[in-house]
Order: structure tokens, then C-alpha cells, then sequence
């Protein structure tokens, strides 16, 4: 008998070994598939699962993705966790690298990972600033489309703090800025109809207004200045239009820039500019809607923003003197 253990000791040893050896490959393996996520995990981008996907079709496109490592063993995560129901469609974003079991998780429970980015687009911004910004806050935004699509809401679009989901489309950002813009004027309809404008008459006027002057007293100025002109025949003769449709500001302008022939050219058109140059803010509009009625006739704006006023031609020429040299 002894002798019989004896001789089959290294044999039990060398299968035991081989067993153990076995066993933990599996569990290298499985640990691998189960709790480490692909090399090429989609970090930072969208996996967009549509409705009545099947269960097969998540796999193979989470497969086809880098969301996950293992077909099988995704669909019996899905299966453990939500039996029939399944998965739930829509757009999954992903922080961080997850394991087969977190992405089952994540798609069992609608766990879409899009919490809403707070964006301030400011007073003042043209459609290609929004644009811009939107892009800088939201890396997948397509700010081409945004514009393509906003160029004809200039001065339109409210100019408020957002709270956009990363995956916003921009036809869904002009359709909330414009619904928003709505809402905040639309206890000015009363104003509208006592000034005798018109709709977009107003808004051409804030935008200029938001461009011209800073303080809620310079912007009444401003306007009552401008909207006289326009009833005296005199062109409006300012420079923020410029910038609008050439790009150039007051200290960058040049005599052939003032005699470009160009719907926004306010100093060789009279009246208003083909339209908005700006999305105002309220306090602009109003400022179009109650102007303040003064002697003023002239207008400038100095290095550090201040409005210097004057009645006649010869106090501007001596204010540009003054403050412009």
C-alpha cells in the first residue's frame, strides 16, 4: 500500500498542479472579460442605441464600439440584471472606462450619463459667437449646422444661461433660444404697439444699441438719439454694423470701409441696417422701446467705453478731439 501511494504521489501532484494551473488562466481570463474594460473604451464619446435594437444587435454594437470585450457575457449581465425587459435605447455617454458588468448596468437602468452643461451666452453675441461658444462647451456640437441653421435668428436668439445636455442637436438650441426669447419679450407687445414699430425695426435697434452703449442710461441715450436721426432723414451713421458685416471696429474702419456699398452701411444708407447685427439683451430692447428723449445729437464712445454727448456738429468735432486722439 505504501508503496502503491508512493509511487503515484508525483502523478496526483503533477495533476493537481495542471488543475491549478488551469483554474487560475481561467480566472486570469475571466477577470480580464469582466472587470476590465477595452483598451479602446469610447471615452468622452456617444454610443447611440436606437429603439427595438435586440439584444444581439447592443452586443454586437457595443462589441463593435470597444464598450465592451465579451458578447456572451454582456447579454447575461443584461439578462441577470433585467431578465426580458432588456436594454433601454438611447444615447449613452461615457466619462470614464467601464467593465462589460458597469455598461449592463449603466444600459439596464438608462443610465445615459448626460447631465446637463450650464452655458451664459452674453448680451451681445452674434450667431457665430453662440456658436462658438457652444462648441467650446459641447465637443461634439456642430457649429457649422448651428449656424446654417441660426443665420436667419439673428437678434432673436435670448442671450441667457443654458443648461444643454452634450449631445444637444442645434436645431434643438435656435428652436429653445427662440421659444426663450418668446417668453422674456413677450410682456413688451404693449410697448411694441404704443411705439408705433415694428417687430424687427425693434430688435435692429437693440442690437445696435447693445453694441454702442454698456450702461442701462447710455443705451435710453443712445436710442433717442438714433431714432431721431431717423426721423430727421439724417443717417444713423454708426459703426457697430461695421464690425457685424466686414469685421472691423470704430478704430479699425477706414474711409473706404465707410464707403463700402453694403446693406449695413449706415453711413451711406439711411435708416436702419438690413436687419439685427447682435441677439440683445432685454435691457436694449427696452431701451429701443422708451427711449429717452434728450437735445443730443451726436454721440461717441471713447478707449474705455464712456459716451461723451453733444447737440452740434462742432461739440462732436471738438469731442473727437478730446477723447479719440
Amino acid at each position: 500500500m505504501d508503496a502503491y501511494f508512493k509511487n503515484d504521489h508525483p502523478k496526483h501532484v503533477r495533476m493537481i498542479a495542471t488543475g491549478a494551473i488551469a483554474l487560475f488562466v481561467l480566472f486570469v481570463i475571466s477577470y480580464h472579460a469582466l472587470f476590465t474594460p477595452p483598451r479602446d473604451f469610447p471615452v468622452g464619446g456617444l454610443v447611440s442605441i436606437e429603439k427595438g435594437t435586440t439584444l444581439d444587435g447592443i452586443a454586437e454594437l457595443l462589441v463593435e464600439k470597444e464598450a465592451i470585450r465579451s458578447p456572451f457575457l454582456f447579454k447575461s449581465f443584461v439578462i441577470m440584471l433585467a431578465g426580458d425587459r432588456g436594454s433601454l435605447s438611447g444615447e449613452y455617454f461615457f466619462d470614464i472606462p467601464l467593465d462589460s458588468w458597469q455598461v449592463a448596468t449603466r444600459v439596464t437602468r438608462g443610465e445615459f450619463g448626460l447631465d446637463p452643461v450650464r452655458i451664459t451666452i452674453p448680451e451681445g453675441f452674434t450667431v457665430v459667437d453662440i456658436a462658438r461658444k457652444l462648441n467650446e462647451a459641447l465637443p461634439s456640437f456642430d457649429e457649422e449646422e448651428f449656424i446654417e441653421l441660426a443665420k436667419n435668428e439673428e437678434g432673436y436668439l435670448f442671450p441667457d444661461t443654458y443648461f444643454f445636455l452634450p449631445n444637444i442637436k442645434p436645431a434643438h438650441v435656435v428652436r429653445d433660444m427662440k421659444d426663450n426669447f418668446s417668453k422674456k419679450t413677450l410682456a413688451l407687445r404693449d410697448l411694441l404697439e404704443v411705439s408705433g414699430k415694428t417687430y424687427r425695426d425693434v430688435i435692429t435697434m437693440a442690437s445696435i444699441i447693445e453694441k454702442e452703449a454698456i450702461t442701462p442710461a447710455d443705451k435710453r441715450l443712445v436710442s433717442g438719439i438714433l431714432w431721431k436721426r431717423i426721423d430727421i432723414g439724417m443717417p444713423l451713421q454708426v459703426d457697430a454694423p461695421f464690425a457685424y458685416a466686414i469685421g472691423k471696429n470704430t478704430f479699425q474702419l477706414t474711409l473706404d470701409d465707410l464707403a463700402v456699398d453694403s446693406p449695413y452701411n449706415t453711413y451711406r444708407n439711411p435708416g436702419l441696417p438690413a436687419g439685427p447685427i447682435a441677439n440683445p439683451g432685454m435691457e436694449s430692447i427696452l431701451a429701443a422701446l422708451l427711449p429717452e428723449i434728450s437735445s443730443y445729437l451726436f454721440y461717441l464712445s471713447d478707449k474705455k467705453s464712456t459716451i461723451h454727448y453733444s447737440a452740434t456738429f462742432e461739440e462732436h468735432k471738438r469731442n473727437k478731439s478730446l477723447f479719440l486722439n
